[in-house]
């Protein structure tokens, strides 16, 4: 371990790699909590965020970071401030707009990097050199640098360009041994500063980092909390303790404990941290963008990401293709019958609703609510996109296949296939999903072709209440995504469907099921 006086640098980067799970956006009394505690605290250098070129989604203000944010972080901090470029959306002749009104403002500005664009990368930092900052070289996908032959010769020629080159193991699957290896490696090839940035799959943030301060490196990063992408960092906090506890800094646990209590309720709400997903993805070095958006999505199961993850790892697609879905009888109407809880506690006058309508089909866009139909004599088609084929399977003791059709999403399935035992001979999957060029793989987007399919005159669902009051951001993304693909259903087809019990959806029109019974 290093002593006090070797000038190991710590950067901490919440603002940037927490954005993740915030889109960017921060509150702006969290913001100053952070750079009053920080003032307190060991700690040399604060990762605002991007400067980034524009985009077409949204994208909160510290993927930006516009003038006024560093005005405002540079009034209030007394660290080194620091943004980073993503390399794959900056060419050099961006750089002047985007980097001269941060001059005086900043310290250094960092490269995300693929190592497959290294070569392009010097170039862009020869343009950030040119206006006086220190540059930072982020190197991603330190655990598979061996297969990049052609990056490893060039590690040399960032010589005078670069002031610290960073070995990040993204995907957070890396052990000690890895990084003292690629450190030597780094380090027989240039002079350069190294740096380290670890995520936490396998939860060896704090051993990789105290291994890479044994080995040299001159600078570490962390986050509040190990708030990050996916699994996140190692945290702050943690790492702080550790070099405190061995007697190599001082530490005003007052400043820390001020900064670290409100990230602490935030990470309630988002949930980042390690889980298994993110292990099996960390052990086999599988894309973290991946995991983190099945990870946060309601409608996929523990199972259904393992398998996923576990496919992916040995290069093998789903391996269940089914009969194409076809409509072989023809329907007025359908009935989309959402999770909500109306779907349970109108199920009565629903049952009425579906008995009046004779030339209805049934379309389960969730197995919440299926048990409540088990009677209906019309055919009931069960979508089973995500962890429906599970719920389906733990809602009825014994399903019999009588009347009933499942449809899945469309071959290949990036969760792979899940049918109950009982229902693998009435299973289908469609050829496509047409009508929608986003969420494809939503249970609602599911249903909604089903019911194109049987070319209905009208389509009523229930069970989509919608959300009211305070509501997590996975509740606002689904509400969102359901928003939009009936938005997509009108422009495609001109039908708009009509909700039958109480909803906030503003693209279904409204009616009552005591209405109609």
């Amino acid at each position: 371990m290093p002593h006090q006086n070797l000038e190991i640098k710590i950067l901490d980067c919440t603002l940037r790699d927490g954005g993740y799970y915030t889109n960017w956006d921060f509150d702006k009394d969290l913001v100053k909590i952070y750079f009053e505690s920080f003032n307190k605290l060991p700690v040399e250098y604060l990762e605002l965020g991007y400067r980034s070129n524009p985009m077409k989604s949204y994208l909160g203000e510290y993927f930006y970071c516009p003038p006024y944010v560093l005005e405002n972080a540079k009034a209030l901090s007394n660290k080194k401030l620091v943004v980073i470029l993503n390399e794959k959306d900056i060419r050099a002749e961006d750089v002047p707009d985007l980097l001269s009104p941060c001059v005086g403002y900043l310290d250094m500005v960092r490269i995300a990097i693929d190592p497959k664009n290294f070569k392009r990368a010097l170039v862009l930092a020869q343009a950030v050199k040119k206006l006086g900052f220190e540059v930072g070289f982020n190197v991603m996908y330190m655990s598979l640098w061996e297969q990049e032959k052609e990056f490893l010769k060039q590690i040399k020629d960032v010589h005078g360009i670069v002031d610290y080159f960073y070995m990040v193991d993204s995907f957070g699957g890396v052990y000690p041994e890895e990084v003292k290896k690629t450190y030597e490696l780094v380090r027989n090839q240039t002079d350069v500063k190294i740096g380290f940035h670890g995520h936490n799959n396998l939860e060896m943030g704090l051993i990789n980092t105290l291994t890479a301060i044994e080995c040299g490196a001159a600078m570490v990063d962390t986050t509040v909390t190990g708030m990050g992408r996916g699994a996140g960092n190692l945290s702050t906090e943690l790492l702080l303790t550790s070099l405190n506890s061995k007697g190599l800094i001082d530490l005003d646990f007052n400043a820390l404990s001020k900064v670290v209590d409100p990230f602490s309720k935030m990470q309630n709400e988002y949930g980042w941290g390690t889980n298994l997903p993110y292990m099996v993805s960390g052990a086999h070095s599988l894309p973290q963008k991946d995991v983190m958006e099945w990870v946060t999505k309601r409608y996929y199961s523990l199972n259904s990401i393992i398998r996923a993850l576990s496919n992916q790892s040995q290069g093998i697609k789903d391996n269940v293709d089914l009969e194409d879905f076809r409509n072989n009888k023809k329907f007025k109407s359908v009935l989309i019958i959402g999770g909500g809880p109306s779907g349970t506690k109108q199920a009565k006058a629903l049952n009425e609703f579906i008995a009046k309508n004779p030339e209805i089909c049934l379309i389960h866009a969730s197995s919440k609510n299926a048990k409540e139909f088990k009677d209906a004599q019309q055919l009931q088609i069960h979508c089973l996109a995500g962890n429906e084929g599970y719920r389906l399977e733990k809602t009825f003791n014994v399903i019999s296949d009588t009347k009933k059709i499942v449809v899945l999403p469309p071959y290949p399935r990036t969760m792979g296939t899940y049918i109950p035992k009982s229902l693998e001979n009435v299973a289908y999957q469609l050829g496509g999903i047409s009508f929608t060029d986003k969420f494809k793989e939503s249970v609602t987007a599911l249903a909604v072709e089903v019911a194109l399919k049987m070319d209905v005159e009208s389509i009523f669902v229930a069970g989509y209440d919608g959300y009211y009051g305070d509501i997590t951001p996975q509740e606002l993304e689904l509400f969102n995504e359901n928003e939009y693909i009936f938005k997509k259903l009108k422009e495609v087809s001109g039908l708009i469907p009509i909700s039958i019990t109480s909803t906030s959806y503003t693209e279904l029109n409204h009616q009552s099921v005591f209405a109609l019974i």
